[in-house]
């Protein structure tokens, strides 16, 4: 599926979809280059589950919680992650348990592409917009945005 966004509206507007779809278990994997839109999506997704306030990059702190939200998200920047194991370190099942999980840089983590609650999505920069490429995981295959 392919989906254009021409601006941060579109993404706003993708994002929502994806929220209002997502369930405890899920992972939402967003993968595309530096600058592709991951953030921008993860935080429009975050913002559509009712957040409100700032939704920082876990570049640095590698994963942030909302737990209040519903469902409760995690947020996971693996990028700096030199091997999938260190996914595994930082308790990423803990933090998943009852949670949706967006992953940025899955690979990084080892993937999650091989779970059947994974909407794997792929940002490509086009002119001044971005191009979206989701291939849905089984759970998804009717609740796609």
């Amino acid at each position: 599926m392919r989906v254009e966004l021409p601006d941060l509206a579109a993404m706003a507007a993708f994002g929502a979809r994806i929220a209002a779809r997502l369930r405890a278990g899920d992972v939402v994997a967003l993968s595309g280059g530096l600058g592709a839109g991951k953030t921008t999506l993860a935080r429009a997704i975050v913002a559509a589950l009712g957040h409100r306030g700032e939704v920082p990059s876990p570049t640095f702190t590698i994963v942030e919680t909302y737990d209040m939200l519903d469902p409760p998200l995690v947020h996971a920047d693996f990028y700096r992650l030199d091997r999938p194991e260190e996914a595994e370190e930082i308790g990423l099942d803990d933090y998943r348990e009852g949670a949706a999980l967006i992953a940025e840089w899955p690979e990084k983590a080892g993937g999650f592409a091989h779970e059947p609650g994974c909407l794997a999505i792929t940002l490509e920069t086009v002119g001044q917009g971005r191009i979206a490429i989701a291939a849905p995981g089984a759970d998804w295959l009717t609740r796609l945005p």
